[in-house]
């Protein structure tokens, strides 16, 4: 499975991208940051499917249909509160595993990550980024050729592809 980090948008991704992951909240209703941003690219048929799902679990996934933008499904799922979850690490790591599960269900060849818990959650990216490059790394897919992580912003991005890096020399 190829590992890419890239600085961008998750909602102006192409169509080559089968799947985009929305670090919701346990609503699924719309939020800040990257929820909200993918709200209002996908469209209110988003909204309308979410109230159908009855909300989600810290750590489990749900899938959507992407509506407006470009790829076949939006998988969401809730990272932990940092601060407030007794375990963030198990929290987080069930995010991006449950999220790749349902993904391989789906027979999704790319899926594009944000990164989960470390905006308004607080989860600081220096310990999120490991964690989630890990367990992608590891995870022994069917169908998932190309996993994405999508930084919005520099320090993001630079933590990301340092981990990567270092990922690929320790092999």
């Amino acid at each position: 499975m190829n590992i890419k980090v890239i600085l961008g948008d998750i909602t102006k991704l192409d169509k080559d991208v089968d799947a985009i992951v929305n670090a919701a909240n346990e609503t699924l209703l719309g939020g800040g940051g990257v929820d909200g941003a993918i709200h209002l690219a996908a469209g209110p048929e988003l909204l309308e499917e979410c109230k159908t799902l009855n909300g989600c679990k810290t750590g489990e996934a749900k899938v959507t249909k992407a509506y407006r933008l470009k790829q076949k499904y939006i998988i969401h799922t809730v990272g932990p509160i940092y601060y407030l979850n007794n375990d963030p690490e198990t929290a987080l790591r069930a995010c991006y595993r449950n999220s790749l599960l349902l993904a391989d269900s789906l027979n999704v060849k790319c899926i594009a990550f944000p990164s989960i818990s470390t905006g308004v959650y607080g989860y600081p990216v220096k310990e999120a980024a490991p964690i989630a490059i890990d367990e992608i790394a590891k995870y022994q897919s069917k169908n998932i050729e190309c996993v994405i992580i999508c930084a919005y912003d520099e320090k993001t991005y630079k933590c990301y592809k340092e981990v990567v890096r270092n990922a690929i020399y320790k092999e």
